[in-house]
């Protein structure tokens, strides 16, 4: 199996309870993803009243919930796909969370986690020195056979943070505080870009947006602000999980997975946009410069790496994923 089936093999993973209407979701994606409104696919629990339910469903997710007389009759989304319900779930218009346009928003003068700190932490600011800045994910290192001596020490984050979305060399330098943040080269190098998954915006999926930096091993921790060292390698996201994250820029922050396996569509600026495929969907608990935040469960278990949202819906890489991808690990 080499690692592209190993990719599909373990983002395909779902609950049993989800198994059915995973399948029905895959059935159906390409026709839901062509409806106006809809941005994504994904399978989880009907939710009413703010709370899920115990009926599986297949998850629309669209930018926004509109009256049916507002739309056209193809463009409704009908109640059962292949003989099972869906449930529409309103996240918005998803951004990658470090993107120009989301950055632009953001005061910095308050933000505690946009300083200079040294060993550099998790949940501070970090960046590409051409990009605005994002949040530093986790320390990592080589993924090589347990026991052993680790060859080198990295951030880990994510690609639009790191490695700017594609558009850098490795060896770039990399700043922590991010440039938005005040950090400067060579001032504030921390590092230097030492590989990143590419992002691939010709429609075809993508399952993580991931990068590393190489640092000297005494400049990164990984010990997470207010929220301590990852306890495992890694845990499946569960439909109903509280996980909790520290960014950059909104602090310390709890979620609820509210859709597993789902297909999602991001923008990244300039009329860029990339297919995600199995994907864990959040309720809102970021804001543009908390990119690249580790997303942990409440016994700090490594779920996700969080990389984009909206106001109302987050969006996380399963963490297992990164990891392989990038061949590192964070724990232990």
């Amino acid at each position: 199996m080499n690692n592209e089936d190993l990719f599909a093999a373990q983002a395909d993973a779902v609950p049993k309870e989800l198994t059915a209407v995973a399948s029905s979701k895959a059935s159906a994606e390409e026709s839901l993803l062509g409806k106006e409104n809809v941005v994504g696919v994904g399978v989880g629990l009907k939710i009413k009243g703010g709370e899920p339910t115990a009926t599986p469903s297949v998850m629309v997710l669209v930018s926004q919930k509109m009256p049916k007389d507002l739309l056209a009759s193809a463009d409704t989304i009908p109640k059962t796909v292949d003989g099972k319900p869906t449930d529409v779930l309103e996240v918005g218009h998803l951004f990658a969370g470090g993107s120009q346009q989301l950055m632009e928003t953001q005061e910095v003068d308050a933000l505690t986690l946009a300083t200079r700190i040294r060993p550099a932490r998790p949940g501070f600011s970090v960046g590409h020195f051409k990009i605005t800045a994002g949040t530093i994910g986790a320390g990592a290192y080589d993924l090589s056979p347990l026991p052993g001596i680790p060859p080198r020490y990295y951030i880990l984050s994510n690609n639009h943070v790191l490695a700017n979305s594609n558009n850098a060399n490795v060896g770039d330098p990399i700043l922590q505080p991010g440039r938005f943040d005040g950090g400067t080269a060579p001032a504030d190098v921390i590092g230097r870009l030492a590989r990143f998954v590419p992002i691939k915006f010709d429609g075809t999926c993508n399952y993580v947006d991931a990068a590393v930096a190489e640092v000297p091993f005494h400049l990164i921790d990984r010990d997470i602000y207010w929220n301590g060292y990852p306890a495992t390698a890694a845990k499946a996201a569960a439909i109903g999980m509280i996980v909790k994250k520290t960014g950059r820029t909104t602090n310390f922050t709890t979620g609820r997975v509210t859709a597993l396996a789902a297909t999602v569509n991001v923008n990244y600026g300039g009329g860029q946009v990339a297919k995600f495929c199995n994907q864990v969907i959040t309720t809102n608990m970021s804001a543009g410069g908390d990119s690249g935040s580790m997303v942990l469960d409440l016994e700090n278990n490594p779920v996700g790496l969080l990389f984009a949202g909206s106001s109302v819906a987050t969006i996380l890489n399963p963490i297992a994923l990164v990891q392989l991808a990038l061949q590192v690990r964070v724990w232990p």
